[in-house]
């Protein structure tokens, strides 16, 4: 009689199985021939597996099908092969270097003597599509090193040969390799079980690259593309592709008057005075929210010496990516502009003897951050060396995790939804490699779950994907086109005290650790509002919107009457202004609607004997001819900023 293992699937069901069974059999013969169709990859003990892997061994199972986006990634790796193939059957003499997926697809770098043409591309994008159609097998084998090496180097592959010579040097003895028809590449996998899974590629452009990324080494040709599982998903991503062009916050910010760039300060935005406006209004929005909310606001210093980040960890772990600052006397860069606020609130914290009765401490910052963010990485105000955060630090009793969790998605509820934004959830619980007991744990997931419970919140229940210092909820905005960022969280640390010998006096008067709770919802303010100009296409709501009325006159003898709507308006505290331009009133009222201006208010003779406004909505909407005092009661309802 055969061994037998023991295959434990994700709802805790067990299977015995003959010893030696692929994924692909196990699932068709113990699951169902429906999923093994469907069946994309696996994961075998948490590890990335081909579907036509043996289980060895005991095993827990996870199958991975098109409707997860892990299946999509691998796919696109897919692609990345076969477009690679693709190229080589064209253009001989190519050389191949690397192709790995990325976020909504994937890239190929080559070495060859000029760069693609858009023709190029697309005599490849043909060509792969037909090698999709032809169901290749994706076939993997483990080789020694020296046959990998005698492979590529007998292909003229100079690139994958430094590769595996580089791994072999950190002591690998086995290599894999990935074929499907004649074309092979030096891989780690996983790969779907044939081409056809791909389903539709389509190449987006070609650009120069450096191979490993360092402009001393070779030139390269990187071509981008992407991949789905259907035709109809691909357009419905091309579409939205275009939609997003259209909403680009670089174009709208420079076309609204927001802000701007320059190379004297790379990474670092020049807010103009509506962008100025913009902000201020998101940060006064929040100070509101989170003084309602049992915050209170503090300022740390900007710069500090390397002992806070040597206590923090950061100095060793993250210290490339700070701005570091010389001392003055010892001339050593031994002194930091502060990237985030957490190590800062820790000493904050620890200057005073805290009770029990003291907590929960919520303390909420707005300051100044910098990153050393890598030049190439930058982009528009979603990428930058200088932002701020509406961040915040809950020090609190473990008795209090849970109540402080609902306190803040409350809160994160009541902001999203005043910016019409929906989200989903995602429960993030322990890593591999993680400090503090089991029990410690338990008690942190469980609070969490039960927090999310209590606010009848679905989550995505994400296994292994926590902090190292403990589990945290991820909260993913949905914008209304449909595209995803990760904005809102809240996480569990029990390191930060510990690091910073944080303690309370308890009701048994002895010393207690408090938990941390790192939390916000915006993340940087300079994302959020790139966020924001692209869900709305800078058409933003009343309230938000940097100049909300603008008053126009059909002829300079209302322009009187017109300065007094404006300063009764400004005077309300409504953001008012009046185009004093000399030009026709039609071409005024043509660049409020380019501006995006909520309300136009015209005026002309009558409405200066009526004592009126014709408003018109962005958009064109003609309000018809009212009061001033009715107009102020529709910017009441409209243009007032939600507060708590």
């Amino acid at each position: 009689m055969s061994a037998m293992v023991v295959v434990t699937l994700p709802n805790g069901d067990k299977k015995e199985a003959p010893k030696g069974i692929s994924v692909h059999s196990f699932v068709k013969d113990f699951i169902g021939a429906g999923l093994a169709k469907a069946a994309v990859f696996a994961k075998v003990n948490g590890q990335d597996v081909d579907l036509a892997r043996p289980l060895e061994q005991d095993a827990s199972l996870q199958i991975f099908t098109s409707k997860n986006p892990e299946a999509q990634e691998v796919a696109r790796h897919d692609a990345a092969h076969v477009v690679a193939d693709a190229v080589q059957r064209l253009f001989p003499g190519t050389q191949v270097t690397i192709g790995p997926s990325i976020e909504e697809g994937f890239y190929y770098d080559f070495f060859r003597d000029r760069p693609f043409t858009p023709e190029d591309l697309e005599k490849i994008e043909k060509l792969a599509n037909e090698i999709v159609a032809q169901d290749l097998p994706f076939v993997r084998e483990e080789v020694s090193p020296a046959a990998a090496i005698a492979l590529f180097e007998a292909k003229g592959e100079k690139f994958k040969v430094e590769i595996i010579n580089d791994i072999v040097a950190k002591g690998a003895t086995t290599l894999t390799l990935y074929k499907h028809g004649d074309w092979v590449d030096f891989c780690l996998g996983p790969h779907g079980p044939s081409t056809s899974k791909i389903g539709v590629i389509k190449l987006l452009s070609s650009s120069g690259a450096y191979w490993r990324g360092d402009h001393r080494n070779a030139a390269l040709q990187r071509i981008y593309g992407t991949a789905f599982f259907d035709k109809k998903a691909l357009e419905a991503w091309v579409k939205q592709r275009e939609e997003a062009a259209k909403r680009d916050h670089r174009k709208l910010g420079k076309e609204l008057d927001l802000f701007h760039f320059h190379p004297f300060a790379p990474g670092s935005a020049f807010w103009a005075p509506k962008g100025t406006t913009l902000y201020t209004v998101l940060q006064d929005y929040m100070r509101a929210h989170t003084r309602a909310g049992g915050y209170v606001e503090i300022k740390t210093p900007l710069l500090f010496n390397k002992g806070l980040w040597e206590q923090s960890g950061h100095w060793g772990k993250y210290k490339e990516n700070m701005f570091l600052v010389q001392d003055s006397e010892s001339a050593e860069l031994d002194f930091s502009l502060k990237p985030m606020n957490c190590p800062s609130h820790h000493l904050f914290y620890g200057m005073k003897k805290h009770s029990y009765r003291d907590l929960p401490l919520r303390f909420h910052t707005q300051d100044v951050l910098h990153r050393n963010e890598a030049a190439g990485a930058l982009s528009g105000l979603t990428r930058v060396r200088q932002f701020a955060q509406d961040d915040a630090h809950i020090y609190c009793r473990e008795d209090q995790i849970s109540s402080e969790v609902e306190r803040f998605v409350a809160l994160l509820n009541r902001v999203y939804k005043d910016f019409g934004l929906s989200y989903a959830v995602k429960l993030s619980t322990r890593p591999p490699q993680r400090i503090g007991t089991d029990e410690l744990w338990d008690r942190a997931e469980g609070a969490l779950k039960t927090a999310l419970e209590a606010l009848k919140l679905p989550y995505e229940l994400v296994p292994g994907d926590g902090a190292f210092y403990g589990p945290k909820i991820d909260f993913a905005v949905s914008d209304s086109i449909g595209r995803n960022w990760q904005l809102g969280t809240i996480q569990l640390d029990y390191v930060a005290p510990e690091r910073f010998d944080l303690t309370y006096i308890g009701e048994d008067n002895k010393e207690h650790r408090p938990v941390v709770l790192h939390r916000a919802i915006f993340g940087s303010f300079e994302r959020f509002i790139a966020i924001l100009i692209e869900h709305f296409a800078g058409a933003f709501p009343a309230w938000l919107a940097p100049v909300q009325c603008v008053v126009v006159t059909v002829a300079d003898r209302q322009a009187e009457y017109a300065k007094q709507v404006r300063d009764r308006l400004v005077g309300l505290g409504f953001r008012a202004e009046v185009d004093e331009r000399g030009l026709s009133m039609q071409k005024k009222i043509a660049e409020a609607q380019v501006q995006k201006v909520p309300f136009t208010l015209v005026i002309g003779d009558r409405e200066v004997e009526q004592g009126a406004v014709a408003p018109r909505r962005y958009g064109g909407e003609d309000l018809k001819t009212m009061p001033v005092d009715q107009l102020v009661a529709l910017l009441e309802k409209e243009a007032r900023t939600p507060m708590p």
